[in-house]
């Protein structure tokens, strides 16, 4: 392990670099982990999104903006910019895009929102056991990850398909941007459905199907290995930086559970945001359970859980479409005064469709128990309990902690949301208090690979707040997933979990 431990510790500053699908951010961070404040580079991140399926950016564009934002907190920090000792990254996951000889994209980059592949990933699902491939990679054979999409693009895009010499993420795409060499972390490696959980090196037996080698994908380098040197375009432009360890991109979720201080079995990362996620970080290489999926945060740690489709975006579906009256702060305290499922509804809130643990990609979502008397408070109040309840289903398969940490702006801001969540869960949720948790988890893993830092539970969080489970609402709660779970049974089949 490399150590650049300043003499002056408090002038320690860690860049990070946080691609997300929405915008793309740099920060910067002290040797505590904390922020300066005021200093940021920000652009928009913008994503293609059509009728079919589509969901693409444009990788250049990207690089273009992340130099930019550079730029930006180099001006913002004056004098204070020699005092980085390293840059590290976050970025979206299950990200794609092909590259010429000359590191060209040869095509578009292709989110993990990008739905075309699904009939690809029906295809392999009959030519290959989704259970050994769920056990060798950790994922599912769904579009959302890569085995699906090289078979798309195999036979609906043989053209791009065949110009290709290199298929890349966004993170090792901009490694390569950045250094000319393209690299990739096992973290950001295992969110591609491609890599192999036990050997942490990229799957034979997938590349053998689809005829590629492994010098057709990124370099596999992990997390506290620096990438290469920057070429001499940025080392010109950034003179102070050119000699300081650039670390490669780690997945934004395993980023956000470093952030949020979820780095061990102790502690379950709960994330509401646009969308939700449950996550445990384990030593080695568990099995993941079924429906669930199993990444890594680095090569000692795996990170296991489920992706929901629905979080915040349910809660600002319902208002915008039922057009309430008043700020969040009203409707807030409304929603508080409800006994839990007093309501009388049952919701599947797969209105963008299914992840984890059903893995229905073209579930709908479906409100069941509507009368003449349900008012639009009770559907809100029904939807942000529906959300918690597939929190709770995913948690069922997950291994017992003593605390759940809860972050993510849908949640910090209903403290009534989360006091559902501890009923469901049946487990006290402590408000993270983190600010910019992915970035902060980037920063954690720079001052553990500098050496600033001996292990990423070094500089520990504080809580917020605390939202005790009560009982009684717990049980209700448990009658009302049973409820949930046969009303999907009947629409859409026996869940994989």
């Amino acid at each position: 392990m490399q150590s650049t431990v300043p003499s002056n510790p408090e002038a320690t500053i860690i860049l990070t670099i946080d691609i997300g699908t929405s915008s793309l951010r740099v920060l910067a961070f002290d040797s505590a982990a904390q922020r300066l404040r005021d200093i940021e580079g920000r652009r928009p991140v913008a994503v293609h999104s059509d009728a079919s399926g589509a969901a693409e950016v444009d990788a250049a564009r990207i690089v273009v903006d992340v130099a930019a934002c550079i730029d930006d907190v180099i001006a913002q920090l004056g004098a204070r910019a020699h005092d980085i000792i390293a840059v590290g990254i976050a970025a979206m996951a299950t990200t794609m895009v092909g590259i010429d000889a000359d590191g060209h994209p040869v095509g578009p980059m292709r989110t993990y929102a990008d739905t075309r592949s699904d009939a690809a990933a029906q295809f392999l699902r009959r030519a290959h056991a989704e259970g050994d491939v769920h056990r060798r990679t950790g994922c599912m054979i769904r579009p959302n990850y890569w085995p699906a999409r090289f078979r798309w693009l195999q036979t609906e895009h043989p053209d791009e398909w065949h110009r290709a010499t290199r298929w890349v993420s966004i993170g090792a795409y901009l490694a390569h941007a950045l250094t000319g060499s393209a690299h990739i972390t096992h973290s950001d490696a295992s969110w591609t459905g491609l890599f192999d959980r036990e050997t942490l090196q990229w799957d034979g037996l997938w590349l053998e199907q689809f005829g590629v080698s492994a010098g057709n994908l990124a370099v596999l380098r992990d997390v506290d290995s620096p990438l290469d040197s920057l070429v001499p375009h940025w080392a010109q432009r950034w003179p102070m930086l050119a000699g300081v360890p650039w670390y490669g991109a780690i997945g934004d979720g395993a980023a956000a559970n470093v952030g949020s201080g979820c780095v061990d079995e102790q502690f379950l990362a709960l994330t509401v945001g646009t969308t939700g996620a449950l996550r445990i970080a384990l030593p080695g290489t568990p099995i993941p359970p079924a429906g669930l999926w199993c990444y890594r945060i680095d090569r000692q740690t795996a990170l296991v859980g489920g992706a929901t489709s629905e979080g915040g975006n349910v809660y600002q579906w319902v208002r915008d479409t039922l057009r309430f009256e008043g700020d969040d702060v009203a409707i807030q305290i409304r929603l508080a005064a409800y006994a839990p499922d007093a309501h009388g509804l049952t919701i599947l809130p797969l209105f963008a469709g299914e992840r984890s643990p059903g893995w229905a990609g073209d579930a709908k979502a479906t409100i069941h128990g509507l009368h003449l008397g349900t008012s639009p408070f009770d559907i809100l109040r029904a939807s942000l309990e529906s959300i918690a309840l597939r929190f709770g289903q995913i948690a069922t398969v997950l291994p017992t902690t003593g605390r759940v940490i809860a972050s993510g702006g849908a949640l910090e801001h209903s403290s009534v949301w989360m006091q559902i969540c501890a009923d469901v869960l049946g487990r006290p949720v402590y408000a993270s208090g983190v600010d910019e948790a992915t970035a902060r988890g980037v920063a954690l893993l720079a001052l553990r690979s500098t050496g600033v830092i001996t292990s990423l539970g070094s500089l520990p969080t504080t809580a917020t707040a605390v939202y005790q489970p009560d009982g009684a609402a717990h049980e209700t709660y448990r009658r009302a997933a049973v409820r949930q779970a046969a009303l999907y049974k009947k629409l859409i089949g026996e869940p994989l979990a």
